[in-house]
């Protein structure tokens, strides 16, 4: 008898598994991880603080610097270590030595400096050192000068890149007293909390040596309170509050969080808390309708074919997702395929036949669109529109291609992927035809918001129009009627919403937006 209820309850627990859609091959299997975020990627000095009793500790000995209670421990520098600024061209990113060793020798043979910066498994690579004051045109010409011989191509971008030289030391000065390392120092706290320059976080404050040589501040917290902080951030509870929306925000979170360890791991640290990877705000952001999002998956990740997927998210898909290869330069993912969304609960919108956009009455003008709105109501960009002058969209293709295009006779897009999105845009201008491809088009065709500052267009599914004089009947600027904001690719968040609201579980809400997928409890 006792041999039967044995039986009767693992044949329940089987099936309360399978009806939720999780897998019942791998949970309990590991124990929870710590990942590291840089909150701080880059400075001379950063701050430590905690609201209570803590330790300040060499990371590599154990020993104890300081022991305080609510005092503010600044971190520097070592004097020994000369920093350097500059303005980079960054022209490449590789991860072939052949093709490093073959850019450095061409590179050299020209006399140009050159820095090679240790990222991802690979190499970001610079030409050029210029002082931070250097003029747009002298770097514009410089630009100029390398992609003529072959050694940057027009997306190259200047970024300023800040090295230290010299002997790497640490600096802790508590109060008067102030203590040398040359390794990372870790702060722990009796509550748990610490704060990185001013913010809060749960788990331990640390800083140590970035690629760059210069400071890190860092973040080490386990995974599921490390969620805590990035749900609220990339889906916010308010207005999105449906809880299933985010359980599957959070189970996509934590798949990203969990394949992308070591990702920076030259600079010291996991992830960055930004979209490079995921918005992570700390202790601050969370909210408690995240939080029980978080819990109540914990654990929980997508697989496909028993791996980690690539979790990737985006705002809005303005009715329909799209392929990754059709936005990025990588191989069709069987889990990445595009599908169509539920806009807010709405009946199903099918995107590819763009004459939808002419047809809507209630786009949202980008030309209104001030800076830091856009996490107030991403739904409103479900439709939108852009207008341009025949003078801001030469500036714009100019300054994206690097050399006056004067006046800009036509824009045309020659090939669309399935989902309707832009996949190669011709820019016919009287100085010259220019191209861009895939996502990047985003970037080639900004538009202009409220403070005047030219901003990645939204997405790529958009249609695009010369806007005619009434008088002359010539082109007097361009327009484009558009949908969604973001890649396009994975999860649209507010078509989670609108799932959610629909009535759908988070297990449901997945599996629609990565094809074929499985859900594991690993831990």
């Amino acid at each position: 008898m006792r041999i039967w209820k044995q039986v009767v309850f693992a044949c329940l627990l089987v099936s309360a598994f399978l009806l939720y859609g999780y897998s019942t091959t791998s949970f309990a299997q590991e124990t929870e991880p710590v990942i590291r975020i840089g909150v701080v990627p880059a400075a001379e000095s950063i701050k430590l603080k905690a609201d209570g009793p803590f330790n300040v500790l060499d990371k590599e000995t154990g020993e104890i610097l300081f022991s305080g209670n609510g005092e503010e421990v600044t971190v520097m520098l070592g004097s020994a270590a000369q920093i350097q600024s500059y303005y980079r061209l960054q022209v490449a990113f590789t991860t072939s030595q052949a093709y490093l060793d073959d850019w450095l020798a061409r590179a050299h043979a020209e006399s140009y400096p050159t820095y090679v910066e240790d990222y991802n498994g690979g190499y970001r690579l610079y030409l050029g050192e210029f002082p931070t004051d250097a003029s747009f045109s002298v770097r514009t010409a410089f630009k100029d000068e390398v992609v003529a011989k072959g050694l940057a191509a027009s997306d190259a971008f200047w970024k300023i890149v800040t090295t230290a030289d010299g002997e790497r030391q640490l600096s802790a000065k508590m109060g008067a007293e102030e203590k040398n390392t040359s390794h990372p120092v870790q702060m722990q706290a009796d509550s748990g909390i610490v704060l990185i320059n001013g913010i809060p976080y749960r788990g331990i404050a640390e800083v140590g040596f970035n690629s760059a040589g210069t400071l890190a501040g860092i973040n080490e917290v386990n995974i599921e309170h490390y969620l805590y902080g990035v749900v609220p951030r990339e889906l916010p509870p308010v207005p999105y509050k449906e809880v299933e929306a985010q359980k599957a925000q959070a189970v996509a979170a934590r798949t990203y969080a969990l394949s992308n360890m070591g990702k920076r791991s030259a600079d010291g640290y996991d992830l960055l808390p930004t979209t490079s990877d995921q918005v992570y705000g700390g202790y601050s952001a969370e909210h408690p309708i995240s939080t029980e999002a978080v819990d109540g998956t914990k654990g929980i990740v997508a697989t496909y074919e028993g791996k980690l997927i690539t979790a990737v998210f985006h705002s809005t898909s303005g009715g329909f997702t799209a392929n990754n290869e059709d936005v990025w330069n990588s191989e069709a993912t069987p889990y990445l395929r595009a599908t169509h969304v539920a806009q807010k609960g709405n009946s199903l919108k099918y995107v590819p036949a763009l004459d939808v956009y002419k047809k809507t009455g209630n786009s949202e003008s980008l030309r209104e669109v001030k800076k830091g709105d856009f996490e107030a109501g991403w739904s409103k960009y479900y439709r939108w529109n852009f207008e341009w002058t025949a003078e801001e969209i030469s500036s714009v293709l100019s300054s994206y291609f690097s050399t006056d295009v004067g006046e800009v006779q036509e824009i045309n897009i020659t090939e669309r992927s399935s989902s309707g999105r832009a996949a190669v845009i011709e820019f016919v201008t009287e100085n010259g035809t220019f191209y861009e491809y895939k996502d990047r088009i985003r970037w080639a065709l900004q538009y202009i918001d409220a403070n005047g500052k030219p901003a990645v267009l939204l997405s790529t599914l958009f249609i695009v129009e010369p806007v005619l004089d009434p008088a002359t009947n010539e082109v007097s600027g361009f327009k484009v009627e558009g949908g969604g904001w973001g890649h396009g690719v994975g999860m649209s968040q507010v078509g989670a919403v609108g799932m959610a609201e629909a009535g759908y579980n988070f297990t449901v809400i997945l599996k629609h937006f990565y094809q074929g997928i499985e859900l594991e409890t690993r831990y």
